[in-house]
């Protein structure tokens, strides 16, 4: 044991000294509630490495009276597969023992060997605990995931690594307490910052660092940053998350792509990554500043952020960075307009400090009965039954502009047509007269939009 890798050394005996995953493992949860009833039904874990997938199915093993089986989809064959299962059935023939089959990174498995499992998980001969970084979805056969619970594992906390490491640092037995190592407080935050949510990536650093100072006597080592740096290879930066550096960095970054300068765009969304930023968070800014800074100039803009966003979870860091430097990029080169983003604002202040216009009776819902009586939507024109899909009417009773587009990009294009819409609304009568209505155009002109 003194010989096996830390994370090894360190992995949880039981559910009570498991870490992180609360949301599938908190008091109460489904996956728990069966675990400690030793009821577990075939599961497929599925998530990053290092959140304790092969953990909990191993502290699932030491609690539940069934035989425990372990396979590993990379070195296993289908005939090592139908060997576990056969025994599996003489098992529960003669003893009346269930087994739980745990097959570690099952995504490997071809579709002929999870086609093997199925008529066994089928009839209860076996329970299986899949382990994956894939997702099962797209990863493994139809019918075997509909057959499983899916469980996702998220990334591990900051504060769960801290934890994860502290509890090496005290363990004289399996850790490093031996070693009667005092750890900066900043180290260990440096550690857990560019782990990206991995145990096992955290726990060797930590005894690549200590075990690679020397042992000055019989006094406490100490374990500094400059330690941590070294452990890694990667030098800390100033970026604290949650702290001034943080606003002052994601600032920078959005003024950039405003000021549609690409290189200080990918400058600062460098250094975010590389202190260890949640991707997801740099997504939604950009999504933000697409919308509001690029807006109608460069509709596209928008749909790119949106895709990055999506990608960049799916696929997670490191490769999160390509899409997300992607999206940035095109937002910081794209025509700029923020008309939208004003439009919205004029209007909320509009409505939170006035009078709120009333709905015109000619624009209110009147598919119900009786809304004929109260004449609602009575002389509505419907746009489309009229050249250009266009007519003017009145849409608010007092009249008021709110988007005013500009001659950039796209939106140019816009401009000139409401220019044109206006004008020709101006060679025609309006819809009505203040405090009079038209008559009714029949039954299409009832239409709600």
């Amino acid at each position: 044991m003194p010989h096996e890798p830390l994370p090894s050394r360190m992995r949880p005996a039981s559910l009570e000294e498991f870490v992180g995953q609360e949301h599938i493992l908190g008091p109460g949860s489904l996956l728990r509630k069966a675990i400690e009833a030793d009821s577990l039904s075939s599961v497929i874990f599925f998530g990053p490495p290092g959140t304790g997938k092969t953990t909990l199915a191993r502290c699932i093993a030491q609690v539940t009276h069934a035989h425990f089986e372990q396979l590993n989809a990379v070195a296993s064959n289908v005939e090592e597969l139908r060997r576990a299962i056969k025994q599996a059935k003489l098992r529960r023939q003669t003893s009346g023992h269930k087994t739980i089959l745990f097959v570690d990174e099952i995504h490997r498995f071809s579709k002929s060997q999870q086609d093997v499992l199925m008529p066994d998980i089928e009839d209860g001969s076996v329970t299986l605990i899949g382990a994956t970084v894939q997702n099962p979805f797209f990863a493994l056969t139809t019918p075997l995931v509909s057959r499983s619970l899916i469980f996702e594992f998220k990334s591990l906390t900051k504060d769960d690594l801290l934890k994860i490491m502290e509890r090496a640092l005290r363990d004289s037995r399996r850790g490093l307490g031996l070693f009667r190592v005092k750890a900066e407080p900043k180290a260990l935050e440096f550690l857990a910052d560019i782990a990206g949510g991995d145990a096992r990536r955290v726990l060797n650093a930590l005894e690549i660092g200590i075990k690679g100072k020397r042992h000055a006597g019989p006094k406490a080592m100490t374990f500094t940053l400059k330690d941590a740096e070294e452990s890694v290879q990667k030098k800390s930066i100033l970026y604290d998350r949650g702290e001034d550096e943080h606003y002052d960095t994601i600032s920078a970054f959005i003024k950039s792509m405003r000021g549609s300068d690409p290189d200080a765009t990918l400058y600062w969304l460098a250094k975010m990554i590389y202190g260890g930023e949640d991707p997801r968070f740099i997504a939604r800014r950009i999504c933000i500043c697409a919308a509001e800074d690029v807006g109608n100039a460069d509709p596209q803009a928008l749909v790119l952020a949106e895709a990055a966003f999506a990608v960049s979870e799916f696929i997670g860091m490191p490769e999160a960075r390509i899409p997300l430097a992607q999206a940035a990029v095109y937002v910081a080169c794209a025509p700029k307009s923020n008309a939208a983003y004003l439009g919205i604002e004029k209007a909320l202040k509009e409505v939170a400090s006035k009078p709120v216009q009333p709905v015109p009776a000619h624009l209110r819902d009147a598919n119900y009965s009786g809304a004929g009586k109260l004449a609602r939507g009575q002389g509505y024109k419907y746009p489309h039954d009229y050249p250009k899909h266009y007519i003017r009417q009145e849409y608010m009773p007092v009249k008021m502009r709110f988007y005013d587009p500009q001659d950039t990009g796209y939106e140019k294009k816009i401009k000139e047509r409401l220019e044109n819409l206006r004008r020709e609304g101006e060679n025609s009568l309006p819809v009505r007269q203040a405090g009079k209505h038209q008559g009714s155009l029949k039954t299409k002109d009832s239409r709600i939009a």
